[in-house]
């Protein structure tokens, strides 16, 4: 896949929604992610491996991510314990306990064949206290020398051709994030992942991060951020040495009737789109731009239409994966930084 690249976030084996007939068609999406720890307790990763593996299983053709599932685990606050071992946690769906080890999510995400796995990382949200952040960055880093350790030996006994990304933790201070990032990079790695953002702090603390970690790992492996951004984000990102993106806000304000256009955020439920015979966007050409007008949209979305989440998602990707495929175009032609500065422009007109 071409890099910079956005990941449509498919968590549950599905990006909510949409038939992969068209995300792989209409969208074109080279790479989407699952959640290891969702199809863990739902339908079971064993149940997956018996039926071909999470590609055959969804019938997706192109790359998978899975994530570990820790930032999962780590939100349901009343419900895990965590260890140096590991984490053992009951089930939101039953209530039954489980145990996920930097080993065990490793052979999940096996059993699941995906194409790029992640090591299982503590997540803490914001804000932390700085001895809070560094004992989760510390355990971080031990499972992640666990993980790729027993990663490395499973494949030499499988052949998996699987790629394991070690994520960078550390909350918002710089000396715990460039010490993570320092040791991390021992395991030399296929690809490292900058974890622990979008977890309530202000957006520019965001791009703060990844502007100081980014640079911390090699140059020439892929670098990915976990969920992130707002549209205007992206280009931010990528100016900050990110190759990786994904989020679940296209999908998610799709479902809540918030539209992402070139013109800024069109709200499908406001009055004024009642009779109006205007695609969402002009300048877009998903099927949703090239076929419906805003009016209808507002009659599905008020009507409660189940049609107008596909439509309003299939729309939402469309822009957030033709946005990035301007900004690989603009690298192509060395117009980056020019692109960036109209985008910034735009921002604050």
């Amino acid at each position: 896949m071409e890099t910079p690249v956005f990941m449509p976030v498919g968590t549950q084996a599905t990006v909510k929604g949409v038939p992969q007939r068209d995300l792989e068609g209409e969208l074109d999406a080279k790479i989407i992610l699952a959640n290891t720890y969702h199809l863990f307790l739902r339908p079971g990763h064993e149940l997956i491996r018996s039926l071909g593996g999470l590609h055959r299983f969804m019938a997706w053709p192109r790359a998978l991510l899975t994530d570990s599932g820790g930032f999962q685990v780590f939100s349901l606050s009343d419900l895990r314990k965590v260890t140096d071992q590991g984490v053992l946690f009951r089930s939101h769906l039953d209530g039954d306990a489980h145990l996920f080890t930097p080993e065990s999510t490793v052979d999940v995400q096996l059993a699941l064949g995906s194409d790029i796995m992640m090591v299982l990382d503590e997540c803490i949200g914001y804000p932390a206290s700085h001895e809070a952040a560094n004992r989760a960055m510390r355990r971080t880093v031990d499972w992640a020398r666990s993980a790729y350790h027993h990663y490395l030996r499973r494949k030499a006994e499988t052949g998996s051709a699987a790629a394991l990304f070690p994520i960078v933790q550390g909350s918002m201070f710089c000396d715990l994030r460039t010490e993570c990032a320092g040791q991390l990079r021992e395991l030399d790695a296929p690809g490292y992942a900058i974890g622990g953002l979008s977890v309530g702090e202000p957006r520019p603390l965001s791009l703060e991060m990844a502007e100081l970690t980014a640079p911390l790992l090699p140059r020439d492996r892929p670098r990915y951020v976990m969920g992130v951004g707002m549209p205007e984000e992206l280009a931010e990102y990528v100016a900050r040495g990110v190759d990786m993106m994904d989020c679940v806000l296209p999908s998610r304000n799709a479902r809540n009737g918030c539209l992402f256009t070139s013109e800024g955020r069109v709200l499908i439920k406001q009055a004024r789109y009642r009779n109006d015979p205007a695609p969402v966007d002009p300048a877009c050409q998903c099927y949703t731009c090239r076929t419906y007008s805003r009016a209808y949209l507002r009659h599905l979305f008020q009507a409660g239409e189940i049609l107008f989440a596909t439509l309003a998602t299939l729309h939402n990707l469309k822009h957030y994966l033709d946005r990035m495929r301007q900004i690989r175009h603009a690298i192509l032609l060395g117009t980056f930084q020019k692109h960036l500065d109209s985008l910034r422009r735009r921002a604050v007109e």
